[in-house]
């Protein structure tokens, strides 16, 4: 029994454990989408037995996030363990060099590690059409000057933070009929579609080659030379 006097069983004490070794992060990642996909159920589709596939292979690590696929892009959100995260990229590398799955470059907007709480409580998807994503300030805003890189990333994490707000305060688990009601909420697609075109932001491929990639660390790294520190005058 806990010091509230309520029964813990076998399982709360082992799924406490494996929660405590999960180190929480959270990728952000766009693609384009093939101009002539007719089809954006099929990525959904993918996605879910993808997450489905990981679940089972990670047991006790949930996953957690959001995927709106827009009418040319998609930006996808997912909140778990290191291991998964990189799946996902292995996956969305993979999809790139197939473009008859639907997505063509591919570039990663942001990784967090080691996060202390989740934006989204389970994992969602949305289609948008092109009333959701036209017709936003920050849309008309960007046609008319040149934003920096670092402002819209910030823009796109500024949305993603305050959906999440708005879920824990209206007590919503799934966000889609928040986005119907709120569709400022929605990431303008010019801005993904501008990232999309920046050197800065890397391809899961470049992030995967480093990630796998052994360092490189000098053998005399760290060594003391003791004489120096025997030597008497």
């Amino acid at each position: 029994m806990d010091e509230e006097g309520e029964n813990i069983t076998m399982f709360d004490v082992v799924y406490a454990k494996m929660r405590e070794k999960i180190v929480l992060q959270r990728l952000i990642v766009i693609a384009r989408l093939r101009c002539d996909l007719t089809d954006r159920e099929e990525l959904r589709a993918h996605y879910e037995k993808l997450n489905f596939r990981l679940k089972k292979q990670h047991v006790g690590d949930p996953i957690t996030g959001l995927l709106l696929i827009y009418p040319s892009c998609l930006l996808q959100v997912i909140e778990s363990s290191g291991v998964v995260l990189t799946s996902v990229l292995k996956d969305l590398a993979a999809m790139q060099q197939q473009p008859d799955d639907g997505l063509l470059e591919t570039k990663i907007v942001f990784i967090a590690h080691n996060l202390q709480s989740r934006l989204f409580q389970k994992w969602s998807y949305k289609l948008l059409d092109e009333n959701q994503v036209a017709g936003h300030a920050v849309v008309k805003r960007l046609e008319e000057e040149e934003e920096s890189t670092q402002f819209l990333v910030c823009s796109v994490l500024s949305a993603l933070k305050k959906l999440g707000e708005l879920l824990e305060t209206t007590q919503e688990v799934l966000p889609g009929s928040v986005l119907d009601e709120t569709p400022e909420l929605i990431v303008p697609e010019k801005i993904l579609e501008k990232l999309l075109g920046r050197d800065e932001l890397i391809t899961p491929q470049q992030y995967l080659q480093m990630y796998q990639s052994p360092l490189k660390i000098s053998i005399e790294f760290g060594q003391v030379n003791l004489r120096s520190f025997l030597s008497f005058r």
